[in-house]
């Protein structure tokens, strides 16, 4: 369509097409690397006793004697929403390697939040 507007030397949408383009073909890139470098990881009827990927993990806040659960997942399948968070995220960091009964502080851009590990398990994700 932008080779219907005449020069494309002085072309604003030809510009623009390629442009995107290249945005396209840098993500395509982007998300091939990814699929080559994915890899399947089982975690229902998963035993450990420490906190690691695909760990779901119940946690108490202390200050507000909340009880949250969040499953450890992937950057590019975390959705707080959902309860899955990633293991680069704050918590996630926190809570790797832990065992039950183990409490971790987790520095917010507001305050400083505290959580005691109560249960580990390993659903199918």
């Amino acid at each position: 369509e932008a080779r219907s507007h005449g020069d494309l030397s002085e072309n604003a949408e030809y510009d623009a097409a390629k442009e995107r383009q290249g945005f396209v073909e840098s993500r395509i890139n982007e998300l091939e690397g990814k699929l080559a470098d994915a890899r399947i990881i089982e975690t229902a009827g998963r035993t450990s006793d420490t906190v690691v990927f695909g760990a779901t993990v119940l946690l108490l806040e202390m200050e507000a004697r909340q009880k949250k659960r969040y499953t450890l997942v992937g950057q590019d399948e975390a959705d707080l929403k959902d309860g899955k968070i990633s293991i680069q995220s704050p918590v996630g960091k926190a809570l790797i390697g832990k065992r039950v009964g183990d409490q971790v502080a987790v520095t917010t851009p507001a305050k400083i939040v505290e959580y005691e590990v109560i249960e580990i398990r390993f659903d199918e994700l």
